[in-house]
């Protein structure tokens, strides 16, 4: 801990903590398992709540189980400049997903002590926990209990793998549902809120760019699709008669695919992720296919066309085949824009230091979507080796790791003034 507390490069202590973070919950497959409300993930947060006091920090843990640490400005009734992210993570995760946030945001703080700054507005770092679903099903526990968006009511009866319920999850770190309200923090608690995050996919590395300025955050239509055919003998019933659920819903697969593709942007994106096949038998022509259809934007209104023309696409195909088709709606959450003005700041602080840049949206969801409810909200992203998260081969080289931070801490110190 000494070296790490002493250490003047931002990214060597980045680098240090993660290597020692992945060590809560590491597999033995190389990858890290620390799943929402579990003891490994409380060892994680009691080494935070460490290294955060002896940054000089104050730190609190609130009703939801966020860690909050504050670090005091010139002006401290003024409302706090936040930045952070997730300690908790998927099964057999990499290292980089969300600890990444948080452990930057705890090198710009020793940056801020080793230089003697004091910022006019106080400081916190915000390590969330509940942000992946891998645990309950349900994401962004944490900051939805921060925001006062969190509907307790429908946590009651979730529970894990092993059948641990939600509130005996809590229990064990002397949390309680019905207490989650009391994480709720007022409008002007918070000046403004920054999360530093792996892209979790390929474009910024692909393309040669150091950092991603996040412009929104895209949200899915989900739609349930069963596709009703004939079963039938696979050797007895010759082509022409055939009314085949697969081959319909392979069409419908391949619509869902070529609309994404012509889309007007090319962030927005269309999946089949679900397919079952019945009655399952080598021998048997598929009488019916269930399927989820998802399309993501970080426009609501283009998300609304995708799902039209993906309407449309079906209705065609049924024709065309002979079979049944029925869609419901599953989920239509909307996109959220990010703060403008954060991001007119992170986009002048990366060319005035020669940071190549580009801004786009996030596909998948974060504790930002939720803080923008509360605060202006805005969103670094780093470059992901080959697109790879979730799991153990995650990585962001050191090189890009250090561009980010430093437009944290340049963009951290711009926001909260310094005197």
């Amino acid at each position: 801990m000494e070296s790490i507390i002493q250490a003047s490069n931002l990214v060597s202590i980045v680098t240090q903590l993660l290597t020692e973070f992945a060590s809560y919950g590491r597999t033995p497959e190389g990858g890290v398992t620390r799943l929402a409300y579990t003891e490994v993930e409380k060892l994680a947060q009691d080494r935070l709540r460490e290294l955060c006091m002896a940054a000089g920090l104050q730190v609190r843990v609130d009703a939801a189980g966020n860690l909050i640490a504050r670090r005091s400005g010139t002006q401290d009734q003024a409302p706090a400049v936040a930045f952070g992210s997730h300690l908790d993570s998927v099964v057999q995760a990499g290292a980089f997903d969300g600890v990444l946030g948080v452990v930057a945001g705890l090198a710009v703080i020793h940056r801020l002590n080793e230089r003697g700054i004091r910022t006019r507005h106080p400081l916190e770092l915000i390590a969330f926990t509940g942000e992946e679903s891998a645990r309950f099903g349900v994401a962004t526990v944490g900051s939805k209990a921060m925001v006062g968006t969190l509907n307790s009511k429908s946590l009651l009866q979730l529970h894990d793998a092993d059948g641990v319920t939600l509130p005996q999850a809590l229990a064990t770190r002397g949390l309680a549902v019905d207490k989650l309200v009391d994480a709720k923090r007022d409008k002007g608690d918070l000046k403004a809120f920054i999360e530093m995050h792996i892209e979790q996919g390929p474009v910024l590395a692909a393309q040669g760019y150091q950092v991603g300025l996040v412009t929104a955050i895209a949200a899915p239509t989900r739609w349930q699709v069963e596709v009703e055919g004939q079963p039938g003998h696979s050797g007895t019933t010759r082509m022409p008669f055939r009314k085949d659920a697969l081959t319909a819903a392979a069409e419908i697969v391949l619509a869902v695919e070529r609309m994404a593709r012509n889309a007007t942007d090319a962030a927005d994106v269309g999946t089949v992720g679900v397919l079952r096949v019945l009655p399952g038998s080598a021998n048997t022509i598929p009488g019916r296919v269930e399927m989820v259809v998802e399309f993501r934007s970080g426009d609501a209104r283009r998300k609304q066309e995708l799902s039209e023309a993906f309407l449309q696409q079906v209705a065609v195909i049924r024709g065309q085949r002979g079979v049944a088709v029925r869609t419901r709606l599953l989920a239509d959450e909307s996109p959220v824009q990010l703060d403008p003005d954060i991001l007119t700041v992170t986009t002048k602080l990366s060319r005035k230091r020669g940071i190549s840049f580009l801004k786009m949206p996030s596909g998948a969801g974060h504790d930002s979507m939720n803080m923008a409810r509360l605060c202006p909200t805005g969103m670094i992203f780093v470059p992901s080796q080959d697109g790879v998260s979730h799991q153990p081969q995650e990585y962001t080289k050191t090189q890009d790791i250090a561009v980010g931070v430093d437009l944290l801490y340049e963009t951290v110190v711009q926001l909260a003034g310094r005197d």
